[in-house]
């Protein structure tokens, strides 16, 4: 008896069939319908394959070479080295004028990160350079924000309005009953 679960007239009726040329899926399904089985196609052919049953390949061949292949032998010849080409011409980089940044006329308490608590500004100070600690403003935030004011309409593009106007947006709410 074997262990893989095909009885012996099971592989008997693969060898037969695989013998007159059959694909698997159309073994498969001729073992199913003459035993009452369920074999699949990747049944048949993994048990074909433990039977010692091989198909003569069936891969497409590959397409021919057009030129052939130079023939290397990596231990006598070195591969040249590569020169770089660009595609596209270096661009010019200029001088640029330095930025004048804004800044707050505040001073900042310079918290750690542990010594804030819940209302604090989370404004970061410091950190530009290497092992420069990073310190927090600290004072008491804006409603809303993670940010004193100051530091809030820092962070803000100057052009634009930060606050809405008192009309903007605002729209009766009727509860009920229309009066």
């Amino acid at each position: 008896m074997e262990l893989t679960g095909w009885a012996p007239e099971h592989s008997d009726a693969l060898r037969e069939y695989f013998a007159q040329g059959m694909s698997f899926a159309k073994i498969a399904k001729a073992i199913n319908a003459r035993f009452n089985t369920d074999y699949t196609r990747s049944a048949a052919i993994g048990r074909a394959r433990r039977l010692g049953l091989t198909m003569p390949d069936s891969s497409p061949p590959a397409p021919p070479r057009l030129t052939p292949a130079p023939q290397l032998n990596r231990l006598d010849e070195a591969r040249a080295p590569r020169s770089i080409e660009f595609h596209w011409p270096m661009p010019v980089f200029e001088k640029a004028p330095p930025i004048k940044l804004r800044c707050v006329e505040i001073e900042p308490r310079h918290l750690s990160l542990l010594e804030l608590e819940y209302g604090d500004c989370r404004y970061p100070y410091g950190g530009d350079s290497d092992g420069e600690p990073i310190t927090f403003c600290g004072h008491p935030r804006r409603r809303g924000s993670s940010y004193c004011t100051p530091h809030f309409h820092l962070s803000r593009n100057p052009e634009l309005e930060t606050e809405p106007s008192p009309s903007a947006g605002i729209a009766p709410l009727h509860l009920g009953e229309p009066a």
